[in-house]
Parts: C-alpha cells; structure tokens; sequence
C-alpha cells in the first residue's frame, strides 16, 4: 500500500492535523480488513467509489464520503480489494468547532458528509470526482471546512482547550481534580462541555492518551518486556495494561503486534 500524509493549508491548520492518502497496490484483488483504534480524534475518510467501497461488519457500505467522530471500541472496516481513499485526522475538539453540532453526538459512528454539503449547496463528492489530482482534493474540502467554520461561527472553549492540552502533554496522568480546582469549575460543567466538545468524558479521553502513549512506546520496540510499558505509562500492573489495551485496540499487545500492519498511525490492516 501507498500511504503519503499532506499538510493542511494554513488557514485550517489549527482544526485539522493532517491530510492523508492511502492506495492499494499489489495484491489489489485481496479483500482486507483495517482496525481502527482510539486516538481522541475524529476525522473524515473519502473513497473513490470506482476503485472500490468500505464496508462495516455487517456488510453495509459506508459513505463515499463519511465523518466519523470519537473512536473508543475496536471495530473493522473492510475493502473487497483495490482502493484510493483520501482522509482527514481533526484536532480532538474540532468537530464542534467546525460543524456547531455537539461532538458526542458522532461517538462511535458516522455520517455521510456529501449529504451534509447538499443541505448546503456544495456537493462534495461531485466536485471531489472531477478534481486533477489530490492537492485539488484537498483545497477543496479544506474551502469546505473553512466556510463551515466561518459559518458556525463556534468559539474555542479554552478552558476546554486547556484540559485537552494538558492531558495529551501528559500523556493522559493528570490530575483531572487538579485541573478542576485550576479551572475553579465542577467534574459535572467540565464532564458536561468536555463531551459537547470532544465526544467523550475527559477521564476516558485521558485514558485514551495513556493508551496512546503505550502504542507508541510499543510500535517503536522501546522496552525490554511489557511490564516496561505499564510502569512507564501509570497501569498498576502489566494485566491492567493487558486490558486497556485490548479495550481500545480489540487484541493484546503481542497480537497487535503480530496481526495488524501499521501503514497509517491508527488505522492499521488486520492480517488474519
């Protein structure tokens, strides 16, 4: 597979952290399977209906062109063989921001965003279509974005913006009380706007960045035993590791390891 990561354009640089591309190459005819996995981030994904559609585990076709929100369970989606697909990966609180709607309402599931674009005019897919090349692509849903956002007119919370920043530099080991009495804000206002925000409480956003935090030791070999991993990153124990890990991903460590190949962060192929 071909895998190529693109900057977004300056004037949304601060809702989208990147760009990315992805392309079957040999082996095209090969149905294969991708987990997605936790990563406090939405995004969106486009697929090139001609080169062949996603599905979910039902067997149902997802969108052309689909926004998706929080991820926090393991689930497949599969391909019959060859395709294109051109993505998305928002900052965590992005989806309000952008699009003015509460993010909790797309935890764990999608939309179709071309029909979204309709109900105001920008047929996305269409345009998305006939583009010469993918830098085409991407000015045209960054425009998109762009004129959702100067639409929506949504003000960054930064309060919220401050506890997201201080759970990711933390990899998920702050005190969220200590955050609170910072804040001078109760756990239920903060619980409360952190799901409009982000889609998901802040202590499982923060258990998602430990998680986060442990993948990344482990996919880049920097331990000696799993037991290096839980210590370094909070779990009481390497069992408690074991688990969360399996909660997020769908497999233990070792399996992740040996069954999923990793050409995008996250968004890894199953290998069964």
């Amino acid at each position: 597979m071909q895998y190529h990561q693109i900057q977004p354009p300056g004037y949304i640089k601060n809702y989208i952290r990147y760009f990315w591309t992805l392309e079957s190459t040999c082996d095209s005819t090969v149905p294969k399977t991708f987990g997605p996995v936790a990563d406090g981030c939405p995004g969106f994904i486009f697929q090139q209906a001609e080169k062949g559609n996603f599905y979910d585990e039902i067997k149902e076709d997802l969108p052309a062109l689909f926004l998706y929100g929080q991820t926090t369970r393991p689930r497949e989606i599969r391909t019959g063989g060859e395709f294109q697909a051109l993505g998305a990966s928002f900052y965590p609180n992005a989806l309000k921001l952008i699009f003015g709607f509460n993010a909790n309402e797309l935890t764990d599931t999608c939309i179709d965003l071309n029909a979204l674009s309709e109900e105001h005019g920008v047929p996305l897919s269409n345009k998305l279509l006939s583009a010469s090349s993918v830098h085409d692509q991407v000015e045209i849903l960054s425009s998109f974005l762009f004129l959702q956002i100067q639409k929506n007119n949504v003000q960054t919370d930064k309060a919220i913006q401050f506890v997201i920043s201080e759970i990711i530099a933390s990899h998920g080991s702050v005190s969220l009380r200590d955050l609170q009495q910072r804040l001078q804000i109760s756990e239920r206002s903060l619980e409360r706007k952190f799901n409009q925000s982000v889609g998901i409480s802040p202590k499982l956003f923060a258990r998602i960045c430990r998680f986060q935090a442990s993948l990344h030791q482990l996919r880049n070999n920097k331990y000696t035993k799993l037991s290096d991993i839980a210590f370094e990153n909070g779990y009481a124990d390497q069992s408690h590791f074991i688990r969360a890990f399996q909660e997020f991903a769908g497999f233990s460590p070792n399996q992740y390891q040996k069954q999923s190949l990793e050409v995008v962060a996250n968004f890894p192929q199953l290998i069964r």
